[in-house]
């Protein structure tokens, strides 16, 4: 099995950029909550992988990520920040600017500014620092499916809050994708606060 690598980040470290950011984003498909981003920066760059079988957090399950976000966020190697972007946000400025808010949200968090920025996807955020975007970036850069894991349970934790909140909807299980029982639900109560009220399948239930 092929797990992410160091290559990209070592690449730029040869190059005297000491400082990569790495980011990537959980959270633009549902129909409900927030996006949210996560920007991995290793501090030191003699950093080894060791045996942590990091991927993309699509990839592991609910338990691995969890034991991973705590390896990550706890080791003394790595600087990492979040940045979330609301429901409401999203409808006012679309998912994909929302998205790129999350990550300068998540990139303010550090203590000085990074050297270089990869991004997992196909775009790039303004701001003045130079940077990469590589599709897929998840599968293949060590920092982006690191950032990945911090942004997926991250989301997942802040949902299941919401869950209490908004029992009836079963966010605690879909977290707010769009699977079958969440449109059933949708469907039955009809759309809470935190839905995206501009996306199609929310939109055509308030316009019945």
């Amino acid at each position: 099995m092929k797990y992410p690598s160091l290559r990209e980040e070592k690449k730029l470290w040869r190059r005297r950029l000491k400082r990569v950011a790495c980011l990537d984003e959980a959270g633009r498909g549902p129909l409900a909550g927030p996006v949210v981003a996560a920007a991995v920066l290793i501090l030191n760059t003699k950093y080894q992988i060791l045996n942590t079988k990091i991927r993309d957090s699509k990839k592991l399950s609910w338990k691995k990520r969890e034991k991973l976000y705590k390896l990550i966020t706890k080791s003394p190697f790595i600087e990492w920040g979040i940045g979330r972007v609301s429901e409401k946000v999203i409808d006012k400025i679309n998912i994909l600017e929302a998205t790129k808010l999350a990550m300068k949200r998540a990139i303010k968090r550090f203590k000085r500014k990074p050297d270089f920025l990869i991004l997992d996807g196909n775009f790039k955020i303004n701001l003045p620092i130079p940077q990469k975007s590589i599709i897929k970036a998840d599968e293949k850069v060590f920092s982006c499916a690191a950032a990945s894991i911090l942004a997926k349970v991250w989301r997942d934790r802040l949902m299941l809050r919401y869950h209490k909140k908004y029992p009836r909807y079963g966010f605690d299980k879909h977290k707010g994708y769009p699977t079958k029982y969440h449109f059933k639900m949708l469907k039955k109560y009809g759309p809470c606060v935190i839905h995206r009220k501009s996306f199609k399948p929310v939109e055509k239930l308030l316009n019945c």
